[in-house]
């Protein structure tokens, strides 16, 4: 008998600790999405559409990768490295299927404040350019350089490391207002590093704590130095790219290929600086001469780890939150999912790898580069110009003000102090700040939250059947909201309201099989994020239209309160109607301003029997099918 239980046992164990083929092939489709995707792709359709996007975001992003390794205070051919490897990583582990990594402009700047300090900028006349170097570059370069392949190693490690804690499931404490404020509060930042480029002064490198305030204060005390040529020049190339990039926005439809302006600007500056010799005319700073040639992989040096691990941090958060974000908007869009864990994965090996040939942090950018642009010297005032265009997106974030205000005045609030941080002290300071602020925000104001009284609604759904007839021409399902929506259970809100409507739809009942159609689905509350469905029902393939009754939602953000329009625009492409009964007036008021909802047919009622009664008037209802709990 014993005997029996071990050997009983013993395969048990064997069952559960080795791994089966379909286990291991499943794995390496989650970790390795190349291998969903590739097998699928199909080359008559995509091929060449892919291949001229990918010809026109690599010119795009030689000059981001030139600009980019300026602000981050290494030589411009970093950038360019920069801008190639870690977009091949990323297309291997990556889900983001309209995303592609390179330089960026948050990233360059916080990898900057490293080599600044611990490379700075005066004992470069004690360095000379060495023949035994990588690419021919002084030991001055060098050195910079190897402090931000240091930050990228590290940020990578850190973001492999929340990978395997499995970090990615709590970055929905991130909201959409804070990453709003720390991205435009960092590239408010950026734009004030280039200042010094743009008027041509000379200026210290300044950074920590109010650093954004000093470099103002340093600029008017010495504005006699601005060299007016540099001024002319960096607005002249402003309202260039601005014009030339606003045009190709407004007819992109009427032209397949947008004009590549700064590269075109690029090479008109490069060429009028050799031919005037601006560097010794007029005083311009110029980038030089761009080495040819990928250098032979080398390991990051290890002895300064522990020297930038404040960069590295503000690298491995704030890189892969402005990524997710433009990974979670695109899939959004374009309907398909992300693992946000696996992003983490993603971004950490892309700048893991990357880090051995020599490559700047990276995080997602608007474009990648499939080579390498070899010129002669370039101004600097030019590509600090392209930098602040580029960042043009995150600058006019500043009209979410308007947005949140009218929407949830709690996330205005939460916005301008995230801005504030960011500014005062650094993006990765205002990150925290912002989470920090939003967690503790809706610890507040959960336990204020009331619950919706199940008995009522159990009264109001048996007296509303009696005044329906028999007929059986649309079916309508009634979900109530017993809890607030936030950002806390937003998603999951979504997720189980996207996947009833699917039920719905998919499936394919005649009508005399109705009767089969009679079991109620209950969803749990969702005061915690998490739902539990007991009983699923299936419904005849008909349209149906949806009652929300929102007199749960004892408060909501902005976040609930964009998740439910986007319910409503979705369930709009899925021709089922959507109405919404009990709303108080700030919620009426913040769903028709976000949203573009349709004027033409009413949606908000008082009661639920005002919505039904509106569905019956219309000739399309004679059955009330079932009554959800959300």
């Amino acid at each position: 008998m014993t005997g029996a239980k071990k050997k009983k046992k013993s395969t048990l164990w064997g069952k559960m600790h080795t791994p089966q083929c379909e286990d291991i092939i499943q794995w390496c489709r989650r970790r390795l999405p190349i291998l969903d995707w590739a097998p699928h792709y199909n080359l008559k359709e995509n091929l060449l559409p892919d291949t001229v996007s990918g010809i026109m975001l690599a010119v795009q992003q030689v000059t981001q990768g030139l600009a980019f390794a300026v602000l981050s205070s290494v030589h411009p051919v970093f950038g360019l490295y920069g801008s190639l490897f870690p977009a091949i990583i990323y297309a291997i582990f990556g889900m983001g299927r309209h995303v592609a990594t390179g330089t960026f402009a948050l990233t360059s700047l916080i990898s900057a404040n490293a080599v600044e300090r611990i490379v700075p900028q005066n004992i470069q006349n004690l360095t000379t350019p060495s023949n035994t170097s990588v690419l021919g570059l002084s030991d001055f370069e060098m050195q910079r350089i190897h402090v931000a392949v240091a930050v990228s190693f590290l940020g990578g490690v850190i973001q492999v490391a929340m990978f395997v804690l499995q970090l990615g499931s709590a970055t929905f404490v991130v909201t959409e207002p804070v990453i709003s404020a720390m991205t435009t509060g960092a590239a408010t930042h950026v734009v004030t590093s280039q200042v010094k480029y743009l008027l041509g002064m000379k200026m210290p490198y300044i950074s920590g704590p109010l650093g954004f305030f000093y470099i103002y204060a340093y600029v008017f005390e010495n504005i006699k130095s601005v060299r007016l040529e540099a001024l002319l020049l960096s607005l002249l190339s402003i309202v260039v790219l601005v014009l030339v990039k606003e045009l190709n926005e407004q007819f992109k439809r009427k032209i397949k290929v947008v004009l590549p302006v700064d590269l075109v600007l690029i090479i008109a500056a490069s060429f009028a600086c050799y031919c005037t010799n601006m560097e010794n005319t007029y005083g311009l700073e110029v980038v030089g001469h761009i080495p040819q040639g990928i250098p032979s992989p080398r390991a990051p040096p290890m002895n300064i780890l522990s020297a930038v691990i404040t960069e590295a941090f503000g690298v491995a958060l704030v890189g892969y939150v402005a990524s997710l974000a433009l990974a979670q908007g695109s899939a959004k869009k374009f309907k398909y999912s992300i693992d946000d864990n696996q992003e983490f994965l993603a971004h950490g090996l892309s700048n893991i790898v990357s880090s051995f040939f020599f490559c700047i942090p990276s995080a997602a950018a608007m474009g990648r580069t499939a080579g390498l642009y070899s010129t002669g010297a370039k101004t600097q005032c030019v590509l600090a110009s392209i930098i602040v265009v580029g960042l043009k997106g995150m600058l006019i974030q500043f009209r979410d003000l308007k947005k949140y205000w009218n929407v949830d005045k709690i996330d205005w609030g939460i916005w301008v102090s995230t801005y504030v941080f960011t500014i005062c002290f650094a993006a990765n300071v205002g990150l925290l700040f912002g989470v920090v602020c939003t967690i503790a925000i809706v610890i507040g104001r959960f336990p204020r939250a009331m619950t919706l009284s199940i008995k009522n609604m159990k009264e109001m759904e048996f007296k509303v059947k009696t005044e329906m007839d028999s007929e059986t021409l649309q079916q309508v399902k009634i979900i109530s909201i017993n809890n607030p929506l936030v950002f806390l259970n937003a998603k999951k809100f979504y997720t189980d309201l996207m996947n009833i409507i699917q039920k719905e739809n998919a499936c394919n009942q005649p009508l005399d099989d109705i009767s089969k159609c009679e079991q109620n689905t209950l969803l749990n509350s969702l005061s915690n994020g998490n739902c539990n469905e007991e009983v699923s029902q299936s419904c005849p393939n008909e349209k149906c239209s949806l009652i929300l009754d929102c007199s749960g939602f004892t408060f909501f953000d902005y976040s609930g309160v964009s998740m439910l329009v986007e319910v409503y625009m979705d369930c709009k492409g899925r021709s089922v109607d959507v109405l919404l009964a009990h709303c108080t007036a700030s919620l009426i008021k913040g769903m028709t301003y976000y949203g573009n909802l349709d004027s033409e047919k009413p949606i908000f009622f008082e009661s639920v029997s005002a919505a039904i009664s509106h569905i019956h008037s219309n000739k399309n209802l004679s059955k009330l099918s079932d009554h959800s709990e959300v």
